[in-house]
């Protein structure tokens, strides 16, 4: 079997897999079709996650209930003013040796040491603890004792955040939120949604969900998301979205210089791609298109974007710009069928 042939049954057999894992994931998750949808591609593309959301809202169940259905072990550490960063990585313990009498160092792993790990209400704890999650994050490993130790493979770290209590809350560092591919919004259920949750929450009925994926599956196939093709052109989309987000670019639309102090670095334009790449496969596809850039635009972007003042008293979010910027960006097609007009970025008046 040729690559591209076995790349293609990859595709198809993480196509199926998806389909599967979103109807066990539905036996517990009434609705919430886009968060679950952002979560897996997320999962694949082997990034991080930050769901924001009011409480009740079913975000801890969500993340236990993906990591039971993908056989992944799980962990839960919920933030707290007085969490320690050992309370997360693990500490080193004097152990003595009952036979000899010798005493050694012996490592005791902490609750970050699991497949995926639930970062409950993030915002509530200190920057020294959130900043024990980032070399986790970012190199996979922790350091404790001057000693490296390495995390178990794959691992994604899903915090939760309370957007709308922030008394005594210390805000992520603008370094740790980079770190997160996706900002989640996780919102109110319709009201259907919503009757449908209190009919199945207040009957006497246990749920059980099938796991349809391993870690060892799981690992093999998030490789072929790296596989997948991408024209320069998509690529060169991508790009285009999030560099015009930041207001010092000679080229960037006056609505961007008006409402944005900052914008998204170059860690946006990979996740862009990236992410783009695994809504693909997982839609079984082999190829990106650039609907596929548009449709993770908002999760890559809003929390890679610092609105100003005047942003936040016109009532101008972070999510607002990034639909202004995708109405401004031409597609492929729509640059062709515009020949008479060569510019590369319509007019802002468009937007």
């Amino acid at each position: 079997m040729s690559t591209s042939e076995d790349d293609l049954r990859l595709v198809h057999e993480l196509h199926e897999a998806y389909q599967h894992i979103s109807q066990e994931l539905g036996k517990v998750i009434v609705g919430q079709q886009q968060v679950i949808e952002e979560l897996l591609i997320a999962l694949f593309a082997r990034g991080h996650c930050l769901l924001v959301g009011v409480p009740g809202l079913a975000k801890t169940l969500m993340i236990r209930t993906v990591a039971s259905a993908l056989s992944l072990e799980f962990n839960r550490i919920q933030f707290t003013p007085d969490l320690m960063p050992s309370d997360i990585t693990g500490t080193e313990v004097i152990q003595e040796d009952k036979a000899s009498g010798a005493r050694e160092f012996r490592f005791l792993k902490g609750p970050i040491f699991a497949n995926i790990v639930l970062a409950d209400e993030i915002n509530r704890t200190p920057p020294k603890t959130q900043a024990a999650l980032l070399e986790a994050m970012q190199e996979q490993q922790v350091t404790v004792g001057g000693r490296r130790h390495v995390l178990p493979q794959p691992f994604f770290v899903l915090a939760t955040q309370n957007p709308i209590e922030q008394e005594g809350t210390y805000p992520l560092p603008e370094a740790q939120l980079d770190r997160f591919m996706f900002q989640v919004w996780v919102d109110y259920p319709s009201e259907d949604e919503e009757l449908e949750i209190v009919k199945r929450t207040t009957a006497d009925v246990e749920v059980k969900v099938t796991p349809t994926l391993s870690a060892p599956q799981i690992d093999r196939l998030a490789h072929i998301v790296r596989r997948v093709p991408i024209a320069d052109h998509t690529a060169r989309y991508a790009l285009q979205l999030a560099r015009l987000t930041r207001c010092k670019q000679e080229e960037a639309p006056p609505f961007i210089k008006d409402y944005v102090m900052w914008g998204a670095g170059p860690r946006a334009s990979q996740y862009l791609v990236l992410a783009a790449k695994a809504r693909a496969v997982l839609q079984g596809r082999y190829y990106v298109s650039q609907d596929d850039i548009q449709a993770v635009a908002a999760p890559v972007l809003r929390h890679r974007i610092k609105t100003n003042f005047n942003a936040d008293a016109e009532g101008i979010t972070p999510d607002e710009i990034v639909r202004r910027l995708v109405a401004l960006v031409p597609t492929v097609n729509e640059a062709e069928s515009s020949r008479a007009n060569p510019q590369v970025f319509r007019s802002a008046d468009a937007s």
